[in-house]
């Protein structure tokens, strides 16, 4: 039954659009991972450098980041569930392009599938979530949103490396990585009545004097600085998190003597520590009401983590557990973030803000790559940790000039 907009959505219609939105937002992180497990196997057939390997990863996010700015006025003019559709269906593209490529060339065509696919994903999944989702379950539904991501990043390493290992092609997994697009695409067409963000009320947001208030510019948002330290925050943050999922495994191999096959288990159990942090993250975000003092608490653990690995100090198994555990500080910031970025949008241009703000993520990730992977080339082991902590750091900066921003604001409207 469609939700309407005078009617409070039920409990079962909130999980449903809560869980069909986390089943996408996994799979879109899962194809920011669709060649990094697959690096030793690409350098093994062709030869490739890491530096290289993370000129792919720039490509992708590139495209992402670009598209991703854009997407969010195209969600706001056309809706999100048809956009939603469309990525979904540039990833299976991306998935056949990649296990079918006879180079670096098919390789880059797949990493440009990917990003068109990756772009819309945030606009996406939070218009939806905010137009969708009752006022006292959408912290829960960040929190959602987020863990499904970790778990998307988190089965990447896994699912791919393990189906190239125990069938003997990279390309069989990422044909499978294609198979796995298509599923998820059927599932959200045979559930698209609770994705239809055209039935959604805003009723969360104040329409207190809205009626009369004179309408915006499309691009007024880009005005507030708030929106820029999101933007810079997302920088920093995913710059760290491109050292750690792209590199830290076989970093942790070389100052540690561990075998490849152990250490790149390092990502999932980082990623699933974030998703573990999420679930409490999800409900200290309803209680704190200076929420970048939590992210700040949260990424500086983290950061202190990620140094104390970077030392070669610790035995080798401890490191990997130590580097795994950053990720739950991490986990515990993302609902945090995710409201802090909704107390800065004007209503009414969630999309566009939140298209801009995430491109910070993929721009992050589009520069950290070669960087972090020049550095692995010149066995600056240690270095990727280093790096991964500074960048946490300077986050924590950006978070708490929105923080202060968005409660100078709310002293203004008081």
């Amino acid at each position: 039954m469609p939700m309407t907009n005078t009617a409070a959505p039920t409990l079962r219609q909130d999980a449903r659009t809560i869980g069909l939105i986390g089943l996408a937002h996994g799979s879109s992180h899962f194809f920011h991972m669709l060649l990094p497990p697959l690096f030793p196997f690409l350098i093994q057939e062709f030869g490739y450098s890491y530096s290289e390997l993370g000129l792919l990863l720039s490509v992708f996010f590139v495209i992402s980041g670009t598209g991703q700015a854009m997407a969010g006025f195209l969600v706001d003019k056309v809706g999100a569930r048809p956009v939603l559709f469309a990525a979904l269906a540039s990833f299976v593209a991306a998935g056949v392009v990649a296990g079918t490529a006879g180079g670096y060339g098919g390789l880059v065509v797949a990493a440009v599938l990917a990003g068109l696919g990756n772009a819309p994903f945030h606009p996406v999944d939070f218009t939806i979530l905010n137009k969708r989702v009752s006022p006292g379950r959408l912290g829960h539904g960040f929190s959602v949103h987020g863990i499904s991501g970790n778990l998307g990043w988190a089965t990447a390493p896994v699912f791919m490396a393990g189906i190239a290992t125990a069938t003997g092609s990279w390309r069989m997994a990422c044909l499978a990585g294609a198979a796995l697009a298509l599923l998820v695409l059927a599932v959200m067409v045979w559930n698209r009545d609770a994705l239809d963000d055209s039935q959604g009320s805003w009723a969360h947001q104040a329409h207190k004097g809205a009626a009369s208030a004179a309408p915006e510019h499309p691009m007024a948002f880009l005005k507030l600085p708030a929106v820029w330290l999101c933007f810079s925050f997302f920088f920093w943050s995913t710059c760290s998190l491109s050292a750690i999922q792209s590199f830290a495994a076989p970093s942790l191999q070389r100052m540690y003597d561990i075998p490849l096959s152990i250490t790149t288990m390092v990502v999932t159990g980082y990623m699933l520590c974030g998703a573990l942090g999420m679930v409490i993250g999800g409900f200290l975000v309803g209680r704190v009401e200076r929420l970048e003092k939590t992210i700040s608490i949260c990424l500086l653990a983290s950061a202190a983590l990620l140094a104390l690995v970077g030392l070669g100090v610790l035995p080798g198994m401890v490191a990997l557990v130590v580097a795994a555990l950053a990720g739950m500080g991490i986990g515990i910031a993302g609902p945090s973030r995710d409201m802090l970025i909704k107390r800065a949008a004007p209503p009414g241009a969630t999309g566009r803000v939140y298209g801009t703000v995430y491109s910070g993520l993929d721009l992050g990730f589009s520069l950290a790559a070669p960087v972090f992977g020049a550095m692995l080339d010149a066995q600056m082991n240690g270095s990727i940790f280093y790096g991964s902590a500074l960048a946490l750091v300077l986050g924590v900066v950006s978070a708490g000039f929105v923080g202060m921003g968005v409660a100078a604001r709310r002293v203004q409207m008081a």
